[in-house]
Protein backbone atom coordinates (compact mmCIF):
# COMPACT_ATOMS: atom_id res chain seq x y z
CA UNK A 1 0.00 0.00 0.00
CA UNK A 2 0.83 3.31 -0.90
CA UNK A 3 0.31 6.79 1.38
CA UNK A 4 1.18 10.13 0.63
CA UNK A 5 4.55 9.85 2.47
CA UNK A 6 5.50 6.74 -0.14
CA UNK A 7 5.50 3.41 1.00
CA UNK A 8 4.24 1.74 4.24
CA UNK A 9 4.30 -1.42 5.19
CA UNK A 10 2.06 -4.31 6.88
CA UNK A 11 1.94 -6.17 10.03
CA UNK A 12 0.03 -8.70 11.13
CA UNK A 13 -1.75 -8.00 14.89
CA UNK A 14 -2.91 -11.39 16.34
CA UNK A 15 -4.77 -10.84 19.60
CA UNK A 16 -4.03 -10.34 22.82
CA UNK A 17 -1.15 -7.74 21.07
CA UNK A 18 0.29 -8.40 24.64
CA UNK A 19 -0.49 -11.42 26.87
CA UNK A 20 0.67 -9.80 30.26
CA UNK A 21 -0.74 -7.09 33.14
CA UNK A 22 -1.16 -4.16 31.48
CA UNK A 23 -4.74 -2.63 32.30
CA UNK A 24 -6.74 0.47 31.72
CA UNK A 25 -4.65 1.50 28.34
CA UNK A 26 -5.11 4.69 26.38
CA UNK A 27 -3.11 5.72 23.67
CA UNK A 28 -2.36 8.41 21.67
CA UNK A 29 -0.71 8.93 18.13
CA UNK A 30 2.06 11.88 17.68
CA UNK A 31 3.34 11.83 14.28
CA UNK A 32 4.03 8.31 13.33
CA UNK A 33 4.47 6.99 16.68
CA UNK A 34 1.62 5.34 19.49
CA UNK A 35 2.26 5.81 22.82
CA UNK A 36 -0.01 4.38 25.55
CA UNK A 37 0.05 4.18 29.24
CA UNK A 38 -0.90 1.87 31.97
CA UNK A 39 -2.39 1.39 35.68
CA UNK A 40 0.84 0.12 37.67
CA UNK A 41 -1.53 0.81 41.32
CA UNK A 42 1.18 0.36 44.13
CA UNK A 43 4.52 -0.62 41.75
CA UNK A 44 7.22 1.87 41.68
CA UNK A 45 8.19 3.80 39.32
CA UNK A 46 4.50 4.50 38.22
CA UNK A 47 2.57 4.90 35.46
CA UNK A 48 4.33 3.00 32.25
CA UNK A 49 4.66 4.07 29.57
CA UNK A 50 4.69 2.45 25.91
CA UNK A 51 6.22 3.24 22.41
CA UNK A 52 4.84 1.59 18.94
CA UNK A 53 4.88 2.14 15.58
CA UNK A 54 2.20 -0.15 14.34
CA UNK A 55 -0.14 -1.00 17.73
CA UNK A 56 1.28 -4.50 17.84
CA UNK A 57 4.89 -4.57 19.16
CA UNK A 58 5.34 -1.91 21.93
CA UNK A 59 8.16 -1.31 24.20
CA UNK A 60 8.64 -0.02 27.55
CA UNK A 61 10.31 3.65 27.58
CA UNK A 62 9.69 5.52 30.16
CA UNK A 63 7.25 6.42 33.75
CA UNK A 64 5.92 9.33 34.61
CA UNK A 65 7.62 9.70 38.10
CA UNK A 66 9.90 7.52 40.04
CA UNK A 67 6.50 7.95 42.62
CA UNK A 68 3.59 9.93 42.86
CA UNK A 69 3.68 11.05 46.83
CA UNK A 70 6.98 9.49 49.39
CA UNK A 71 5.13 8.50 52.86
CA UNK A 72 5.30 5.92 54.93
CA UNK A 73 2.68 3.72 52.67
CA UNK A 74 4.01 4.15 49.80
CA UNK A 75 7.63 3.04 50.98
CA UNK A 76 6.08 0.00 52.60
CA UNK A 77 7.23 1.39 56.15
CA UNK A 78 3.70 0.97 58.00
CA UNK A 79 3.00 -2.90 57.46
CA UNK A 80 0.29 -2.47 55.18
CA UNK A 81 1.52 -0.13 51.77
CA UNK A 82 -0.76 0.24 49.37
CA UNK A 83 -2.05 -2.69 47.55
CA UNK A 84 -4.88 -1.68 45.08
CA UNK A 85 -4.34 1.60 45.67
CA UNK A 86 -1.59 4.45 44.38
CA UNK A 87 -2.05 5.47 40.75
CA UNK A 88 -5.18 4.04 38.70
CA UNK A 89 -6.65 4.41 34.65
CA UNK A 90 -3.94 7.24 33.38
CA UNK A 91 -5.14 9.74 30.00
CA UNK A 92 -1.88 10.49 27.84
CA UNK A 93 -3.09 13.30 26.06
CA UNK A 94 -0.67 15.81 23.18
CA UNK A 95 -1.44 19.04 22.98
CA UNK A 96 0.82 22.20 21.76
CA UNK A 97 4.26 20.62 22.06
CA UNK A 98 3.29 19.41 25.43
CA UNK A 99 2.58 15.50 26.73
CA UNK A 100 -0.13 15.29 29.44
CA UNK A 101 -0.56 12.29 31.84
CA UNK A 102 -3.44 12.42 34.37
CA UNK A 103 -4.33 10.25 36.86
CA UNK A 104 -5.75 9.61 40.65
CA UNK A 105 -4.15 8.08 43.63
CA UNK A 106 -6.95 5.80 45.80
CA UNK A 107 -4.33 5.76 48.60
CA UNK A 108 -3.98 9.68 48.95
CA UNK A 109 -7.25 10.83 47.04
CA UNK A 110 -5.46 13.24 45.02
CA UNK A 111 -5.39 13.63 41.10
CA UNK A 112 -1.76 13.80 39.37
CA UNK A 113 -0.97 15.74 36.70
CA UNK A 114 2.77 15.78 35.23
CA UNK A 115 3.91 17.16 31.62
CA UNK A 116 7.08 17.04 29.49
CA UNK A 117 7.58 18.07 26.07
CA UNK A 118 9.91 14.55 25.80
CA UNK A 119 8.30 11.80 26.00
CA UNK A 120 11.62 9.95 27.29
CA UNK A 121 12.64 12.90 29.83
CA UNK A 122 11.63 14.53 32.80
CA UNK A 123 7.66 15.24 33.94
CA UNK A 124 6.70 17.93 35.82
CA UNK A 125 4.18 16.94 38.47
CA UNK A 126 0.75 19.40 39.37
CA UNK A 127 -2.21 18.29 41.24
CA UNK A 128 -5.84 19.50 40.12
CA UNK A 129 -7.91 20.26 43.10
CA UNK A 130 -10.58 17.74 43.04
CA UNK A 131 -10.76 13.74 42.56
CA UNK A 132 -11.67 12.73 39.39
CA UNK A 133 -12.21 8.59 39.34
CA UNK A 134 -11.35 7.18 35.74
CA UNK A 135 -10.48 10.75 34.13
CA UNK A 136 -9.67 12.44 30.69
CA UNK A 137 -9.08 15.49 29.18
CA UNK A 138 -10.30 17.07 26.31
CA UNK A 139 -8.44 20.24 25.01
CA UNK A 140 -11.23 21.90 22.76
CA UNK A 141 -10.69 23.90 19.85
CA UNK A 142 -11.61 27.17 21.76
CA UNK A 143 -8.87 26.45 24.41
CA UNK A 144 -11.27 25.60 26.94
CA UNK A 145 -10.37 22.15 28.85
CA UNK A 146 -12.78 19.63 29.98
CA UNK A 147 -12.40 16.70 32.70
CA UNK A 148 -14.99 13.57 32.45
CA UNK A 149 -14.77 11.13 35.13
CA UNK A 150 -16.90 9.19 37.29
CA UNK A 151 -18.99 5.41 37.92
CA UNK A 152 -22.49 4.96 36.81
CA UNK A 153 -23.03 9.38 37.54
CA UNK A 154 -20.52 10.33 34.41
CA UNK A 155 -19.10 14.18 35.36
CA UNK A 156 -18.10 16.91 33.14
CA UNK A 157 -16.43 19.75 34.51
CA UNK A 158 -14.65 22.50 32.66
CA UNK A 159 -10.81 23.34 34.13
CA UNK A 160 -8.96 26.36 34.46
CA UNK A 161 -6.63 27.60 31.71
CA UNK A 162 -4.01 25.85 33.74
CA UNK A 163 -5.45 23.03 34.55
CA UNK A 164 -4.96 23.44 38.79
CA UNK A 165 -8.99 23.11 39.39
CA UNK A 166 -12.62 23.80 37.79
CA UNK A 167 -13.11 26.93 36.55
CA UNK A 168 -14.84 29.54 38.48
CA UNK A 169 -18.97 29.28 36.23
CA UNK A 170 -17.76 27.18 34.13
CA UNK A 171 -19.72 23.66 33.19
CA UNK A 172 -20.08 21.26 35.66
CA UNK A 173 -22.46 18.52 35.69
CA UNK A 174 -23.77 14.70 35.70
CA UNK A 175 -24.25 14.15 31.42
CA UNK A 176 -24.60 10.40 31.36
CA UNK A 177 -26.17 7.87 34.46
CA UNK A 178 -26.14 4.24 33.97
CA UNK A 179 -28.95 2.23 35.27
CA UNK A 180 -27.97 0.82 38.02
CA UNK A 181 -30.59 -1.93 38.76
CA UNK A 182 -29.50 -3.24 35.26
CA UNK A 183 -25.97 -3.04 35.52
CA UNK A 184 -23.12 -5.19 38.28
CA UNK A 185 -20.73 -2.31 36.88
CA UNK A 186 -21.68 1.28 36.44
CA UNK A 187 -20.33 3.58 33.66
CA UNK A 188 -16.39 4.31 34.44
CA UNK A 189 -13.44 4.39 32.92
CA UNK A 190 -14.15 7.38 30.48
CA UNK A 191 -12.41 8.39 27.29
CA UNK A 192 -13.01 11.48 25.78
CA UNK A 193 -12.54 13.04 21.89
CA UNK A 194 -13.71 15.71 19.56
CA UNK A 195 -13.47 13.96 15.88
CA UNK A 196 -14.96 15.84 12.89
CA UNK A 197 -17.03 18.59 15.24
CA UNK A 198 -18.61 15.81 17.26
CA UNK A 199 -17.60 15.21 20.75
CA UNK A 200 -17.57 11.31 21.93
CA UNK A 201 -17.41 9.46 25.67
CA UNK A 202 -16.06 5.89 25.43
CA UNK A 203 -17.02 3.98 28.91
CA UNK A 204 -16.92 0.62 30.48
CA UNK A 205 -20.04 -1.16 32.01
CA UNK A 206 -21.12 -4.54 33.02
CA UNK A 207 -25.00 -4.82 32.61
CA UNK A 208 -26.00 -8.14 34.23
CA UNK A 209 -26.13 -11.84 32.86
CA UNK A 210 -23.58 -10.45 29.92
CA UNK A 211 -19.81 -9.66 30.05
CA UNK A 212 -18.46 -6.45 30.61
CA UNK A 213 -19.28 -4.05 27.38
CA UNK A 214 -17.39 -1.18 25.73
CA UNK A 215 -19.81 1.65 25.19
CA UNK A 216 -19.95 5.23 23.55
CA UNK A 217 -22.49 8.40 24.15
CA UNK A 218 -21.84 11.53 21.14
CA UNK A 219 -23.20 14.87 21.58
CA UNK A 220 -22.81 17.61 19.12
CA UNK A 221 -22.02 20.45 21.44
CA UNK A 222 -19.72 19.90 24.79
CA UNK A 223 -23.12 21.01 26.72
CA UNK A 224 -25.61 19.35 24.51
CA UNK A 225 -27.53 16.55 24.67
CA UNK A 226 -25.23 12.93 24.92
CA UNK A 227 -26.77 10.16 23.90
CA UNK A 228 -25.10 6.39 23.14
CA UNK A 229 -25.45 2.79 23.27
CA UNK A 230 -23.34 -0.97 23.65
CA UNK A 231 -20.62 -0.68 21.24
CA UNK A 232 -18.92 -3.83 21.93
CA UNK A 233 -19.65 -6.86 23.75
CA UNK A 234 -17.57 -10.01 23.14
CA UNK A 235 -15.84 -12.81 24.04
CA UNK A 236 -11.73 -13.49 22.91
CA UNK A 237 -10.96 -17.36 23.29
CA UNK A 238 -13.46 -18.68 25.09
CA UNK A 239 -12.29 -16.56 28.64
CA UNK A 240 -16.24 -15.88 29.40
CA UNK A 241 -15.36 -12.18 29.55
CA UNK A 242 -15.73 -9.10 27.81
CA UNK A 243 -13.25 -6.68 25.81
CA UNK A 244 -13.65 -2.95 27.24
CA UNK A 245 -12.24 -0.43 28.70
CA UNK A 246 -9.37 1.81 26.79
CA UNK A 247 -9.34 4.64 24.30
CA UNK A 248 -9.21 4.58 20.70
CA UNK A 249 -6.42 6.19 18.33
CA UNK A 250 -6.51 7.64 14.53
CA UNK A 251 -3.14 6.21 12.51
CA UNK A 252 -1.54 8.29 10.08
CA UNK A 253 -3.59 6.44 7.44
CA UNK A 254 -6.38 8.34 8.26
CA UNK A 255 -7.69 4.27 10.20
CA UNK A 256 -8.91 3.70 13.46
CA UNK A 257 -8.85 1.13 15.96
CA UNK A 258 -9.67 0.81 20.10
CA UNK A 259 -7.25 -0.57 22.56
CA UNK A 260 -9.30 -2.42 25.14
CA UNK A 261 -8.34 -5.07 27.81
CA UNK A 262 -9.59 -8.31 28.71
CA UNK A 263 -9.44 -9.85 32.15
CA UNK A 264 -7.34 -13.13 31.99
CA UNK A 265 -7.25 -15.04 35.41
CA UNK A 266 -4.60 -14.44 37.38
CA UNK A 267 -1.97 -13.13 34.98
CA UNK A 268 -4.06 -9.80 35.15
CA UNK A 269 -5.96 -7.74 32.45
CA UNK A 270 -4.65 -8.09 29.40
CA UNK A 271 -4.52 -5.73 25.96
CA UNK A 272 -6.41 -5.90 22.92
CA UNK A 273 -6.24 -4.46 19.29
CA UNK A 274 -9.45 -3.86 17.82
CA UNK A 275 -10.43 -2.10 14.27
CA UNK A 276 -12.84 0.79 14.40
CA UNK A 277 -14.79 1.68 11.11
CA UNK A 278 -17.52 4.73 11.31
CA UNK A 279 -20.90 5.06 10.18
CA UNK A 280 -23.44 8.07 10.56
CA UNK A 281 -20.96 9.68 13.09
CA UNK A 282 -20.88 6.93 15.42
CA UNK A 283 -18.29 4.23 15.66
CA UNK A 284 -18.88 0.63 14.69
CA UNK A 285 -16.48 -2.04 16.50
CA UNK A 286 -15.33 -5.21 15.16
CA UNK A 287 -17.38 -7.91 16.29
CA UNK A 288 -16.45 -11.32 14.79
CA UNK A 289 -14.52 -13.67 16.42
CA UNK A 290 -12.12 -14.39 13.15
CA UNK A 291 -11.43 -10.51 12.48
CA UNK A 292 -10.94 -9.56 16.39
CA UNK A 293 -8.11 -12.91 16.47
CA UNK A 294 -5.69 -11.52 13.67
CA UNK A 295 -5.95 -8.59 11.17
CA UNK A 296 -3.73 -6.40 9.19
CA UNK A 297 -2.27 -2.94 10.42
CA UNK A 298 -0.01 -0.65 9.09
CA UNK A 299 3.75 -0.53 10.50
CA UNK A 300 4.93 3.15 10.54
CA UNK A 301 8.26 1.89 10.89
CA UNK A 302 8.95 -1.61 10.18
CA UNK A 303 12.51 -1.52 10.55
CA UNK A 304 12.43 -0.64 13.98
CA UNK A 305 13.84 -2.81 16.57
CA UNK A 306 11.48 -3.18 19.45
CA UNK A 307 12.97 -3.51 23.43
CA UNK A 308 11.28 -6.71 24.51
CA UNK A 309 8.94 -6.41 27.82
CA UNK A 310 10.78 -8.78 29.59
CA UNK A 311 14.54 -9.10 30.29
CA UNK A 312 17.14 -11.13 31.50
CA UNK A 313 19.42 -8.13 32.91
CA UNK A 314 18.72 -5.90 36.26
CA UNK A 315 20.84 -2.92 34.70
CA UNK A 316 21.76 -1.23 31.27
CA UNK A 317 24.59 1.66 31.21
CA UNK A 318 22.80 5.19 30.05
CA UNK A 319 24.91 7.88 27.90
CA UNK A 320 26.83 8.80 30.76
CA UNK A 321 28.13 5.48 31.49
CA UNK A 322 25.57 5.17 34.70
CA UNK A 323 23.99 1.92 35.90
CA UNK A 324 20.21 2.10 35.70
CA UNK A 325 17.45 -0.56 36.48
CA UNK A 326 16.16 -1.60 33.24
CA UNK A 327 12.61 -0.62 32.84
CA UNK A 328 11.03 -3.92 32.68
CA UNK A 329 11.38 -4.22 36.51
CA UNK A 330 9.47 -2.23 39.33
CA UNK A 331 9.98 -2.46 42.73
CA UNK A 332 6.64 -3.45 44.42
CA UNK A 333 6.35 -0.17 46.22
CA UNK A 334 9.00 2.40 46.72
CA UNK A 335 12.41 1.33 47.52
CA UNK A 336 15.11 2.47 50.14
CA UNK A 337 18.23 2.71 48.03
CA UNK A 338 20.19 2.79 50.77
CA UNK A 339 19.59 -0.75 51.58
CA UNK A 340 19.62 -2.46 47.62
CA UNK A 341 22.38 -1.97 45.24
CA UNK A 342 22.77 -3.12 41.65
CA UNK A 343 26.00 -3.65 40.36
CA UNK A 344 27.77 -6.03 37.78
CA UNK A 345 24.34 -6.91 36.51
CA UNK A 346 23.60 -8.04 40.38
CA UNK A 347 20.89 -6.99 42.40
CA UNK A 348 21.81 -6.63 46.56
CA UNK A 349 19.64 -6.19 49.28
CA UNK A 350 19.70 -5.67 52.93
CA UNK A 351 17.30 -5.90 55.54
CA UNK A 352 15.89 -3.23 57.46
CA UNK A 353 13.12 -4.16 58.60
CA UNK A 354 10.97 -7.13 60.80
CA UNK A 355 7.72 -8.50 58.77
CA UNK A 356 5.71 -11.83 58.26
CA UNK A 357 5.38 -12.64 54.48
CA UNK A 358 6.46 -12.11 50.99
CA UNK A 359 3.49 -9.21 50.56
CA UNK A 360 5.22 -7.50 53.86
CA UNK A 361 8.89 -7.35 51.99
CA UNK A 362 10.45 -3.79 51.51
CA UNK A 363 12.42 -3.85 48.55
CA UNK A 364 11.07 -6.68 46.32
CA UNK A 365 12.31 -5.96 42.99
CA UNK A 366 9.16 -7.57 40.35
CA UNK A 367 8.53 -8.06 36.39
CA UNK A 368 5.66 -9.25 34.49
CA UNK A 369 4.89 -12.55 33.94
CA UNK A 370 3.44 -13.78 30.40
CA UNK A 371 1.68 -15.93 28.77
CA UNK A 372 -0.05 -18.56 27.65
CA UNK A 373 3.43 -19.89 29.59
CA UNK A 374 6.70 -18.81 30.55
CA UNK A 375 9.53 -19.56 33.80
CA UNK A 376 11.79 -17.44 35.62
CA UNK A 377 15.50 -18.55 37.24
CA UNK A 378 18.08 -16.73 39.30
CA UNK A 379 20.70 -17.52 41.10
CA UNK A 380 20.89 -16.43 45.30
CA UNK A 381 23.75 -16.08 47.76
CA UNK A 382 22.46 -16.62 50.79
CA UNK A 383 25.36 -16.76 52.59
CA UNK A 384 24.84 -13.67 54.78
CA UNK A 385 21.33 -13.96 55.77
CA UNK A 386 20.78 -14.39 59.64
CA UNK A 387 18.35 -16.99 61.24
CA UNK A 388 14.58 -16.67 59.96
CA UNK A 389 15.23 -15.01 56.50
CA UNK A 390 13.96 -15.99 53.74
CA UNK A 391 15.17 -15.30 50.19
CA UNK A 392 14.15 -16.51 46.89
CA UNK A 393 12.27 -15.81 43.83
CA UNK A 394 7.78 -16.06 44.39
CA UNK A 395 4.68 -15.13 42.41
CA UNK A 396 3.36 -11.85 43.90
CA UNK A 397 -0.28 -11.72 44.43
CA UNK A 398 -2.36 -11.83 47.30
CA UNK A 399 -2.31 -15.20 47.79
CA UNK A 400 1.51 -15.32 46.57
CA UNK A 401 3.59 -18.62 46.66
CA UNK A 402 7.62 -18.62 46.41
CA UNK A 403 10.57 -20.68 46.58
CA UNK A 404 13.72 -19.32 49.20
CA UNK A 405 16.49 -20.18 50.91
CA UNK A 406 15.99 -19.68 54.67
CA UNK A 407 17.89 -20.41 57.91
CA UNK A 408 16.83 -22.04 60.57
CA UNK A 409 19.16 -22.95 63.73
CA UNK A 410 21.88 -22.24 61.75
CA UNK A 411 21.13 -24.87 59.48
CA UNK A 412 20.60 -23.82 55.95
CA UNK A 413 17.34 -24.73 54.21
CA UNK A 414 14.76 -24.64 51.02
CA UNK A 415 11.44 -23.77 51.23
CA UNK A 416 8.10 -23.61 49.73
CA UNK A 417 5.61 -21.64 51.09
CA UNK A 418 2.27 -20.14 50.47
CA UNK A 419 -0.19 -17.46 52.02
CA UNK A 420 -1.75 -19.37 54.91
CA UNK A 421 -4.42 -16.48 56.21
CA UNK A 422 -8.22 -17.02 54.54
CA UNK A 423 -8.65 -13.64 54.38
CA UNK A 424 -10.95 -12.15 51.56
CA UNK A 425 -9.11 -11.64 48.35
CA UNK A 426 -11.78 -9.47 46.94
CA UNK A 427 -11.59 -6.86 48.93
CA UNK A 428 -9.32 -3.52 47.70
CA UNK A 429 -6.93 -3.03 49.85
CA UNK A 430 -6.93 -6.23 51.99
CA UNK A 431 -3.29 -6.83 53.20
CA UNK A 432 -2.13 -10.31 54.67
CA UNK A 433 -0.04 -9.90 57.97
CA UNK A 434 0.14 -13.91 58.77
CA UNK A 435 3.43 -15.48 58.98
CA UNK A 436 3.75 -17.73 55.54
CA UNK A 437 2.15 -21.32 55.57
CA UNK A 438 5.40 -24.06 54.83
CA UNK A 439 4.48 -26.13 52.03
CA UNK A 440 7.62 -28.00 51.91
CA UNK A 441 10.96 -28.24 52.80
CA UNK A 442 14.86 -29.70 52.80
CA UNK A 443 18.07 -29.39 54.38
CA UNK A 444 20.80 -28.07 52.25
CA UNK A 445 24.47 -27.24 52.53
CA UNK A 446 24.89 -24.92 49.92
CA UNK A 447 25.35 -21.23 50.31
CA UNK A 448 24.01 -20.34 46.52
CA UNK A 449 21.51 -22.08 44.84
CA UNK A 450 19.52 -21.16 41.90
CA UNK A 451 15.64 -21.46 41.73
CA UNK A 452 12.90 -21.20 39.16
CA UNK A 453 9.34 -20.88 38.91
CA UNK A 454 7.28 -22.39 36.06
CA UNK A 455 3.89 -20.55 35.25
CA UNK A 456 1.05 -21.88 33.16
CA UNK A 457 -1.78 -19.36 32.49
CA UNK A 458 -3.33 -21.13 29.54
CA UNK A 459 -7.11 -21.10 29.78
CA UNK A 460 -8.48 -22.83 33.30
CA UNK A 461 -5.16 -23.75 33.92
CA UNK A 462 -3.53 -20.65 36.14
CA UNK A 463 -0.85 -22.37 38.26
CA UNK A 464 2.78 -21.95 39.44
CA UNK A 465 5.43 -24.88 40.32
CA UNK A 466 8.91 -24.98 41.36
CA UNK A 467 12.23 -26.52 41.38
CA UNK A 468 16.05 -26.06 42.26
CA UNK A 469 19.08 -26.97 41.54
CA UNK A 470 23.45 -26.64 42.67
CA UNK A 471 24.80 -23.52 40.77
CA UNK A 472 27.17 -26.63 39.49
CA UNK A 473 24.23 -29.07 38.36
CA UNK A 474 22.59 -29.81 35.41
CA UNK A 475 19.82 -31.42 36.68
CA UNK A 476 16.76 -29.97 38.60
CA UNK A 477 15.00 -31.00 41.76
CA UNK A 478 11.39 -30.93 40.66
CA UNK A 479 9.07 -30.34 43.90
CA UNK A 480 5.79 -31.97 43.57
CA UNK A 481 3.50 -29.13 44.50
CA UNK A 482 1.91 -26.26 42.14
CA UNK A 483 0.18 -23.17 43.31
CA UNK A 484 -3.12 -22.30 42.17
CA UNK A 485 -2.96 -18.66 41.08
CA UNK A 486 -5.90 -16.41 41.86
CA UNK A 487 -6.62 -12.77 40.29
CA UNK A 488 -8.12 -10.49 43.56
CA UNK A 489 -8.95 -7.38 44.48
CA UNK A 490 -7.08 -6.84 47.17
CA UNK A 491 -3.51 -6.61 44.68
CA UNK A 492 -5.76 -5.93 41.43
CA UNK A 493 -2.89 -6.78 39.63
CA UNK A 494 -1.89 -9.91 37.65
CA UNK A 495 0.74 -12.24 38.59
CA UNK A 496 4.71 -10.83 39.15
CA UNK A 497 7.76 -12.49 38.93
CA UNK A 498 9.45 -11.53 42.63
CA UNK A 499 12.83 -11.40 43.75
CA UNK A 500 12.84 -10.78 47.74
CA UNK A 501 14.39 -10.98 50.55
CA UNK A 502 12.96 -10.57 54.37
CA UNK A 503 14.05 -11.05 58.57
CA UNK A 504 11.54 -12.59 60.72
CA UNK A 505 13.81 -12.13 63.85
CA UNK A 506 16.88 -9.63 62.80
CA UNK A 507 17.97 -7.39 60.59
CA UNK A 508 21.33 -6.32 58.72
CA UNK A 509 21.49 -9.60 56.79
CA UNK A 510 22.29 -9.77 53.19
CA UNK A 511 20.99 -11.62 49.61
CA UNK A 512 22.47 -11.30 46.33
CA UNK A 513 20.78 -12.33 43.52
CA UNK A 514 22.65 -12.66 40.04
CA UNK A 515 22.21 -14.89 36.58
CA UNK A 516 18.33 -14.10 36.09
CA UNK A 517 16.95 -15.69 32.99
CA UNK A 518 12.95 -15.09 31.81
CA UNK A 519 11.67 -17.82 29.70
CA UNK A 520 8.93 -17.46 27.53
CA UNK A 521 7.35 -20.31 25.54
Amino acid sequence: MINEGGIFFMKQAINPIIYSDFPDPDVICVNNAFYMVSTTMHFMPCCVILKSYNLVDWEIINYVNPFHDENQSTKLQDNNGIYAKGMWAACIRYHNGLFYILFIANDTGKTYLFTSDDINGEWKKSEIQGFYHDASLLFDDDKRVFIVYGNSEIHLTELKSDLSGPKKDGINKIIIRDEKNKVNLGYEGSHIYKINGNYYIFLIHWPKNNFRTQACFMAKEIDGQWSGKDVLCADLDNWNNGLAQGGIVQTPNKKWYAILFQDHGAIGRIPVLIPVNWQDDFPVFESSQEKLKTFEVEDFNPSYKYEPLFTNDFTYLDKNGNEKLKLQWQFNHIPETSFVKFQNNQFEITTSSICKNLCLAQNTLTQRTFGPKCSAQVQVDFSQINDGDFTGIGVLQGDYAFIAATKNNGKNQIVIATRKSEQELYKIGQVDKDEVQIIWQTQIQENKIIFRENFDFSLNADFVGFEYKNISSENWNKIDFRKKLKFGLDHFTGARIALFYYSTKITGGKSIFSNFKFIKE
